[in-house]
């Protein structure tokens, strides 16, 4: 971005070349802003099966079988346990998210983790907002439909871009159990001010389609929520998290993992992490009172 913006004084020789590559870079934000928000890959390079878990793979076509979400369906040996439906982050795919999957899972509940459709092997073009809401909402309907899982049993994990997702699916279905929110932002126009040098060269309100209005859409949650984010994190800012937290209208819950980032809060915050998804559990989802009984450490030492 700032080597084309070098070249501003010079490119045509006077104002009219300068205004005509402006013109130029926001058409370009506004064509290809999905791919600066979206990081899919076509490789999964672990599975669950690489931690010694048990998983089914699960297919969930679209109209006519031409695009279709897959997702990890991991069961627990706990009967009638909460299931997790697992929203992962911008980048890479559900097989980067093995490790922190498999921690619910030691915690006795099933795991269903998808990848959005354009990541790993989910078919389909280039992801985007609506689509990802479709395809989460895709998963929901498989649990509840097909699984017979009650939605009052549905946890809705999100990590980042994932709890976005999360918090529009909870919109779309209000007798979800609960939410877990792991280091997510207000909303793409925050993070463009925050993160980005766009808002202040560029009409970002006309150009930003990508939206994902979180601070919106918490104002008329009724599940209960916690949100969890890193106090070191250099992605998303920390208090975007307690923002969220205090615009929320169902109960809602906040921890800080102190010297956290992005990517490593189970990992840093241990005990304390532990410690508090599970009294979040048991005081939301009945018959959770042993939970304390479980290990959060994946079934291998391998690292996804």
């Amino acid at each position: 971005m700032l080597d084309l913006l070098s070249l501003l004084p010079v490119v045509g020789g006077g104002a009219v070349g300068v205004a005509g590559l402006y013109g130029a870079l926001m058409l370009l934000l506004f064509a290809y802003q999905r791919r600066l928000i979206f990081r899919p890959s076509p490789t999964v390079t672990c599975t669950p099966a690489d931690l010694g878990l048990a998983y089914d793979v699960i297919q969930l076509p679209y109209a006519q079988d031409r695009e279709w979400v897959q997702g990890w369906w991991i069961p627990s040996d706990r009967p009638h346990g909460p299931t997790v439906l697992y929203l992962h982050g911008n980048g890479i795919n559900m097989g980067a998210n093995v490790n922190a999957a498999a921690r619910f899972h030691a915690l006795g509940l099933s795991v269903f983790m998808i990848d959005y459709r354009g990541y790993g092997e989910s078919s389909g073009g280039f992801p985007s907002e609506q689509r990802v809401y479709e395809d989460a909402d895709r998963a929901w309907h498989y649990l509840t439909d097909q699984r017979q899982i009650a939605p009052e049993q549905m946890v809705l994990y999100g990590h980042s871009l994932g709890g976005a997702i999360a918090i529009e699916l909870a919109t779309r279905h209000p007798d979800v159990g609960g939410l877990v929110i792991e280091s997510s932002f207000t909303s793409m126009r925050e993070m463009v001010t925050r993160a980005t040098v766009y808002d202040r060269l560029f009409p970002i309100d006309w150009i930003l389609t990508q939206r994902f209005d979180s601070l919106t859409k918490v104002r008329s949650l009724t599940s209960p929520v916690i949100y969890i984010h890193g106090t070191a994190d250099p992605v998303v800012p920390p208090d975007l998290s307690a923002v969220l937290h205090d615009a929320t209208a169902a109960p809602a819950e906040l921890v800080w993992i102190p010297e956290a980032d992005h990517n490593n809060v189970a990992e840093v915050g241990g005990d304390r992490y532990r410690a508090a998804l599970i009294q979040w559990l048991q005081s939301h989802y009945p018959g959770m009172d042993s939970l304390d009984t479980y290990s959060t450490s994946p079934a291998s030492n391998v690292v996804c």
